[in-house]
């Protein structure tokens, strides 16, 4: 059961056990800093590839904390009307014709801009909405790579002292303390100023045994074995120049299509029958078939077999290292 969204965690360990329970399987790096943004109060900034589990983070700290999650989508050209704010322009000019009909021969009672610029008349976007929760949240700005330099700036009064301003109204304090978390697939730099009012945690794709532990949490039915075939798969497919490598997502996807498919290690054919499920690109889909398939066209026939078990015994003594 998820503790109460106003009870600080106690210690990393706690933070790791909690998020367990949320289905996400975190390392000590990954539980000391989502430990240290509880008690500490400060955003995270959570970088690396895609499909490592960086925004699967902000959601378990959801649900292993009892928060609401409110998310902010970034993209190319997102702007303060839509991340933050904006006026109900439609709603304000009704309000000033109801008000001039009404009082037609009375100039004085028009509206002033005090009542028309009220929180009556403002749309809120989802970093308002965290701040104006009177519940704990938690917001995810997620890929904020896919911005510009403007756009950091504007989030920097909400990252340093959690609240906003605005121009006819003044500034907006949290109502309660948000868990803030900023997920970026490094494609560009982000400011300084940005980077010095968070914390900071790199993830990574995860080591072998820690990818099999997390595809076993998530599709229990299938077998160590078959698990650490996967992984071994996955890994030398993640070690070509892809446009798209496999992410945590999709091996769990593969692993319960196999389970569905009744596949008790995976071969050529069933390799090139599901190989869509982990990519996506079809020029990555030659690829993989090229320098891959040939490899498991002979994995029953001692070597591959012999490959796949020695890659589970690995797997398990692995360097718990990912996320």
């Amino acid at each position: 059961m998820p503790v109460s969204p106003t009870d600080p965690p106690e210690s990393p360990e706690a933070v790791a056990g909690a998020l367990r329970e949320a289905s996400y399987l975190a390392d000590e790096s990954t539980a000391l800093i989502s430990f240290l943004a509880q008690r500490l109060g400060k955003p995270v900034l959570v970088e690396g590839p895609a499909g490592v589990g960086k925004t699967e983070l902000a959601k378990a700290l959801s649900r292993s904390t009892g928060r609401e999650l409110v998310r902010l989508q970034c993209y190319e050209g997102l702007d303060e009307a839509k991340a933050l704010y904006e006026w109900n322009y439609r709603k304000q000019l009704l309000q000033i014709q109801a008000s001039a009909a009404l009082h037609a021969d009375d100039r004085d009672t028009a509206p002033t801009m005090g009542e028309i610029f009220t929180e009556e008349f403002l749309l809120e976007r989802p970093l308002m909405r965290a701040i104006a929760n009177p519940d704990p949240v938690v917001l995810l700005i997620d890929e904020i790579d896919k911005t510009d330099q403007e756009f950091e700036a504007m989030l920097l009064e909400l990252l340093s002292d959690f609240q906003i301003t605005i121009p006819e109204m003044g500034r907006i304090g949290a109502k309660t303390h948000p868990i803030v978390v900023l997920t970026s697939n490094n494609s560009r730099e982000l400011t300084e100023a940005l980077k010095r009012r968070c914390l900071y945690l790199w993830l990574d794709y995860p080591s072998s045994g820690r990818e099999i532990e997390i595809i076993r949490l998530h599709a229990p039915e299938i077998d160590q074995a078959l698990a650490g075939r996967l992984v071994e798969i996955v890994d030398m497919v993640r070690e070509l120049d892809l446009k798209k490598p496999p992410s945590i997502a999709e091996s769990i996807d593969w692993a319960r299509t196999l389970i569905l498919m009744g596949a008790d290690d995976i071969d050529g054919k069933v390799f090139r029958e599901s190989l869509s499920i982990i990519i996506k690109h079809r020029t990555d889909l030659d690829l993989v078939a090229e320098k891959i398939g040939p490899r498991l066209g002979r994995s029953r026939d001692g070597a591959g077999a012999n490959g796949s078990a020695g890659s589970a015994a690995a797997g398990d003594g692995a360097a718990e290292d990912g996320a």
